[in-house]
């Protein structure tokens, strides 16, 4: 079989593409930048908003962190395209008052905020962050929520997949295109060294010495030997 070489090298160079590809956990999510994310459009009761946190861990993800304009304004517009519920959204804070900070519930640090002008003097325990989807700013209120028309997730890329996908592109496109070119010349310089090994093989074997006797007197010879020689 001359292929098998040949692609027996071509499947981890295969594999090797199809890791730079897919950084998120399948196409139901969307990536951007560092993170992926999922739109899960279920209304569900709860009891508290441990439930709707489990949406998301249930998908090995946690509920939404916001950490730049950038990212805000991304969650922004594709909640436009794709959201039909209400205009607030919860988003994965809350008020922590042992600390009195507001805080993410996947532990990130808090490096951004977008709030609305309020109360700085308010009442915030039991206080969560919701986004306003048609201003995209952040609203507080009040985490016990009974019924949510969906939840919003995010899931961090692998370490080494991030890396890959952001900032070693480049690298990564030429390592596969001098595999695939280490693969080319591989099976030009192995398929005639394979003719050659074959042909010399053949060429050995026919050359190999011959009885000088044929089958025929092979067979006579061995009849005649049968019988004791008598002398008289």
């Amino acid at each position: 079989m001359p292929l098998a070489a040949p692609r027996a090298l071509l499947l981890p160079l295969l594999g090797l593409a199809a890791a730079a590809v897919a950084d998120c956990p399948s196409s139901t999510w969307i990536q951007f930048q560092d993170s992926c994310y999922i739109f899960l459009q279920e209304a569900i009761k709860v009891e508290s908003i441990e439930d709707v946190r489990n949406q998301c861990t249930d998908h090995g993800a946690d509920m939404i962190s916001i950490h730049n304009e950038e990212e805000n304004a991304f969650i922004l517009d594709t909640l436009k395209k794709q959201w039909k519920g209400s205009d607030d959204i919860l988003l994965g804070m809350f008020y922590d008052t042992d600390d009195a900070s507001f805080k993410w519930s996947d532990n990130s640090n808090m490096t951004f905020d977008k709030w609305t002008d309020q109360d700085d003097g308010e009442d915030l325990i039991d206080t969560c962050a919701f986004l306003h989807i048609k201003t995209g700013e952040w609203k507080k209120g009040n985490c016990e929520v009974f019924f949510v028309e969906g939840t919003l997730c995010k899931t961090a890329i692998p370490y080494k997949r991030k890396y890959l996908s952001d900032n070693h592109i480049l690298i990564s496109a030429l390592v596969i295109a001098n595999t695939v070119l280490l693969t080319v010349l591989g099976a030009i310089i192995w398929f005639p060294y394979k003719k050659h090994s074959d042909s010399r093989f053949t060429t050995v074997f026919s050359s190999a010495p011959q009885s000088p006797y044929n089958e025929d007197c092979v067979l006579v010879v061995g009849e005649e030997n049968e019988y004791p020689v008598q002398f008289e």
